[in-house]
């Protein structure tokens, strides 16, 4: 094992390959998660509502990030392992279903590919080591969150609660704040929204963002810390007002249309781990 750590150490190009290879199957893990909580929460909401109203649940074949295998949403047919190799499979049938032939949504060879470059990157920024790893669970969980808020406009409780506290347990070494900076950010990132939240809706009488955005912000500050608070939350309002004016300039959304936040904290979270310190550094000697 000695020799295997201080190959990988001695070898970064093969440290990057290496986590490039892992961040692919990530990225295959993290499509069946962005498809398949959701719909596991609508049947535990449902289930939850007969039961209020004192009816038997619906009986439904077993549905989670495990079972059923993965298959074919045109014609059913199970997907085998051979193709579902992350991204190798995508490319060897031309991007369409063995079975019946329709395409297979790009969206899918996408997400493995950005996961498997956020991972060689994450590799190479941090170098061997566990914050690189750390900092990979982060960003992967991340990822899907922003992908899942912006299909359903939800942030499950089953990925951000468990963030949080794996931020503080991480923190616990100080990989990427101190714990004390950590457990401020946490608080401080739920309350600053949570604050936001109720002061838009005094006035206005509107919700302007979900409960989630707050458990998200937590988890945020519970990796980074209090201080990278100001900057994320400075950088998802600059991502959010740039995308969106460009997406109303393109008629794709109009202004009444509720759009997700929680992309736009995940970009900004995303930037602070890895130039936060950088930014705001640079701003400081704009202002020296």
């Amino acid at each position: 094992m000695d020799d295997v750590i201080e190959l990988l150490r001695s070898e970064p190009a093969l440290w990057i390959g290496i986590a490039v290879l892992f961040g692919l199957s990530i990225g295959s893990f993290l499509n069946v998660v962005v498809y398949r909580l959701p719909k596991m929460m609508e049947r535990e909401w449902a289930a939850q509502c007969a039961e209020l109203s004192g009816q038997a649940p619906e009986e439904q074949p077993t549905f989670n990030l495990a079972k059923p295998r993965s298959r074919c949403p045109s014609c059913s047919v199970p997907i085998g392992a051979l193709q579902n190799l992350p991204l190798v499979s995508w490319i060897a049938l031309r991007g369409r279903c063995a079975a019946c032939g329709v395409a297979i949504p790009k969206r899918y060879p996408l997400v493995e590919l950005a996961t498997g470059a956020i991972a060689g990157f994450l590799a190479w920024h941090y170098g061997f080591g566990p914050a690189a790893v750390l900092a990979f669970v982060f960003c992967a969980t991340l990822l899907a969150l922003a992908l899942i808020d912006f299909d359903t406009q939800l942030l499950p409780d089953g990925l951000t609660l468990p963030l949080i506290w794996a931020g503080l347990l991480v923190n616990i070494w100080g990989v990427f704040a101190p714990l004390q900076e950590a457990v401020v950010g946490a608080v401080a990132g739920y309350l600053s929204l949570w604050t936001v939240y109720w002061a838009f809706k005094l006035v206005t009488g509107k919700e302007g963002m979900g409960y989630g955005d707050f458990k998200l912000l937590a988890a945020i500050g519970a990796w980074l810390g209090w201080q990278a608070l100001p900057l994320v939350i400075l950088l998802s309002s600059l991502a959010g007002a740039v995308i969106g004016i460009g997406l109303i300039a393109a008629a794709r959304l109009g202004r009444s249309v509720p759009m997700p936040f929680g992309p736009y904290l995940v970009i900004a979270g995303a930037v602070a781990l890895v130039w936060g310190d950088a930014i705001v550094a640079g701003y400081l000697k704009l202002l020296g």
